[in-house]
């Protein structure tokens, strides 16, 4: 039996939902002073790009971004094999005493969100870490909350939801990829 795929944000309706989503960190760390947004790699890096640009837009204000590649934090590091594939981590301003906002595509288990927690914190001592994610699917493992979240899905165990973007996959888009069988 062939797995359904469904598209649950097409491009225009993702492009409302990073909007409405830069709106609210803004609203929620009042202002910008001393705000960084920090990218998960690999698309939570494009999201807190766009988000950014949101931001400067309507603030006029250029937000300094970052990026983390949690790789080698990760809690089944044994389990990728002999040689990981290690992104790259840039986070250009000192994150002492100021507001982080860590950005990432799908929040599922939270533990990739613990492995950036434990990385980010080798980089100094934020005033505040919050937590921006495009969809929030559920199924937390680890007590991990998103403070700003594009949509809420409810997607069985067994699938995939999969948040395109432009920059790394060719078109913008949300799809839901279910399980054979489910």
């Amino acid at each position: 039996m062939a797995s359904t795929r469904s598209v649950v944000l097409d491009a225009k309706a993702l492009a409302r939902t990073l909007s409405r989503m830069a709106d609210e960190i803004v609203e929620r760390n009042e202002g910008t002073e001393g705000l960084v947004l920090v990218g998960i790699q690999r698309r939570g890096v494009q999201v807190a790009d766009r988000l950014a640009a949101v931001i400067a837009n309507r603030e006029g204000v250029q937000v300094p971004r970052g990026a983390l590649d949690i790789t080698l934090y990760r809690d089944d590091l044994q389990t990728v094999g002999p040689r990981p594939v290690v992104g790259r981590t840039d986070i250009p301003v000192s994150i002492d005493d100021r507001r982080v906002v860590i950005v990432d595509d799908v929040l599922f288990t939270g533990r990739t969100i613990r492995a950036a927690l434990n990385e980010l914190a080798d980089f100094g001592r934020a005033a505040r870490v919050s937590l921006a994610v495009v969809i929030d699917r559920g199924g937390r493992e680890l007590p991990i909350h998103p403070d700003v979240v594009g949509k809420h899905l409810d997607v069985p165990g067994g699938a995939r939801v999969d948040v395109l973007v432009k920059e790394v996959d060719g078109r913008d888009e949300v799809i839901v990829q279910e399980a054979p069988g489910a």
